[in-house]
């Protein structure tokens, strides 16, 4: 793991995002019965047309969770009904977030729950990827606040002197030949991946960071690995190296499984 924290488990998205289709369709259910009388009074059809949808979203909402736990458990999926399940995670992930707080879940935690998540249907696809088509994209605050190479425009401006982590996963991707790029925000990271247009992306970053970015560039894979923050967050942030290294090489194809990261 890369945080003291617990880690945290999938289910707990899985389940926010169920109970966001269930009391999402209770609620509109009820809209449909108030409105019903209104709709009458246009069409005597109406009701029953806004019934049938009402209906027909709830079924397909049901089938893309149906999908969606499939592709947890590991059941292979056509990439058509992959894409289905993963837009609609992306639709439904601001409702888990409401609904969560009101059973008192953190965002902080339902955010990690999403990346457990996304990190796991990563590995399901089991695919490799050739080095060079591999990005290893790291935050700014990676780097210690008060050296004064700043390597967010020239990733050589390192001088490798061991204050930080970035020294040690240049060295690593250069041993692999694995593209790495350092980003002071979210623009500049999607820029970045516009333009060395990997095939998948090993993203170091917090919560918040890693949920949106993962959202943001769908569907390009992202794996995703929590930084730690002992000085707070944005601010001398770290990660554990091995972590990262163990992931680049079972992305390209030379190492076992990668372990449970998020």
């Amino acid at each position: 793991m890369f945080e003291k924290s617990p880690r945290p488990k999938k289910r707990l998205f899985l389940a926010l995002v169920l109970i966001s289709i269930l009391l999402l369709s209770g609620v509109v259910y009820l809209l449909w019965n108030i409105m019903t009388p209104g709709l009458q009074n246009i069409s005597s059809y109406l009701p029953e047309v806004v019934g049938g949808l009402i209906l027909f979203l709830l079924v397909f909402s049901l089938f893309a969770f149906f999908l969606m736990a499939l592709a947890v458990a590991g059941v292979p999926l056509f990439r058509l009904f992959q894409g289905m399940a993963w837009n609609f995670v992306n639709v439904l992930f601001p409702l888990a977030v409401f609904f969560g707080r009101l059973f008192n879940i953190g965002k902080e935690r339902i955010e990690r729950s999403f990346i457990a998540l996304s990190n796991h249907l990563f590995q399901q696809k089991k695919m490799v990827i050739a080095p060079e088509r591999l990005l290893l994209l790291l935050p700014h605050c990676l780097q210690r606040g008060d050296c004064p190479y700043k390597i967010t425009q020239n990733i050589d401006n390192c001088r490798q002197c061991g204050g930080c982590r970035i020294g040690d996963l240049l060295r690593i991707c250069r041993a692999y030949g694995v593209n790495m790029t350092v980003v002071p925000g979210g623009t500049l990271a999607r820029k970045a991946v516009m333009s060395i247009r990997p095939k998948a992306v090993l993203a170091v970053a917090c919560e918040r960071d890693l949920t949106s970015g993962i959202q943001d560039v769908f569907p390009l894979p992202v794996f995703g690995v929590l930084n730690e923050r002992p000085d707070g967050p944005c601010f001398n942030t770290m990660v554990d190296t091995q972590l990262v290294e163990k992931a680049i090489r079972r992305i390209i194809g030379r190492g076992d499984n990668y372990g449970e990261t998020a």
